[in-house]
């Protein structure tokens, strides 16, 4: 079945724009395989409940969050890291399903970054009024893997700026199975999500959900 997912991704064709040096945007890419994504999806959240985490200033994020694979990003009062267990449940994170697994390994492979090897995916639930204010992705400790980022439900408003928070950010409105890989020269550039508008996707309804895809350790 993972072969037969895997092929029909590698086969479409779906138009790429580069947005930057070392960042791609695969318009489309996931929307082969959209059924088994949001299956799996369910399943993790079924394990590893969404939750607002809360960020080391003491501060509730509007985005609802979950993982799934070998590791965990987590927040709280003592700080951003990586962790193999999940502290609501104290239990490991589900594992990452192998549609998950194979999407992100092909549409790194599409955006120049052949041999990525996910171990963790964090799982973002945007409802409406949501955002992800501008941050660099940095507590992994090799920065020479890409980010792969897949947008599913509503459509988005993806900020993507430089190297410093000052840096004024490009827009792009990201629909339902877009996928942005980012990498080399473009690793740590600062990136973050605009105030989800309110809609009504015909699979997910009020939310848009991201699949944030990451070699941790």
């Amino acid at each position: 079945m993972t072969a037969d997912l895997f092929e029909s991704v590698a086969d479409a064709s779906r138009s790429q724009e580069t947005i930057a040096e070392g960042a791609v945007l695969l318009r489309g890419f996931a929307r082969p395989i959209e059924n088994e994504l949001i299956a799996a999806l369910r399943d993790i959240a079924q394990q590893a409940p969404f939750r607002h985490m809360v960020t080391p200033g003491g501060y509730a994020m509007s985005v609802a969050m979950t993982n799934c694979g070998s590791f965990g990003w987590v927040t709280d009062r003592a700080g951003y890291r990586y962790d193999g267990i999940d502290p609501l449940t104290g239990k490991p994170w589900p594992a990452m399903p192998p549609s998950f697994r194979a999407l992100a390994e092909q549409a790194a492979d599409r955006a120049g970054y052949a041999g990525f090897s996910p171990d963790a995916c964090l799982v973002n639930r945007y409802q409406p009024g949501a955002k992800m204010s501008l941050h660099q992705d940095k507590d992994e400790q090799d920065f020479a893997a890409p980010i792969v980022s897949v947008s599913l439900g509503l459509p988005a408003i993806f900020l993507f700026g430089g190297l410093k928070r000052s840096d004024k950010p490009r827009r792009f409105r990201l629909e339902h199975g877009d996928i942005v890989v980012w990498g080399g020269p473009t690793r740590l550039f600062f990136h973050g999500v605009a105030p989800l508008a309110d809609g009504e996707h015909a699979i997910l309804g009020r939310q848009r959900i991201n699949l944030t895809f990451r070699r941790a350790l």
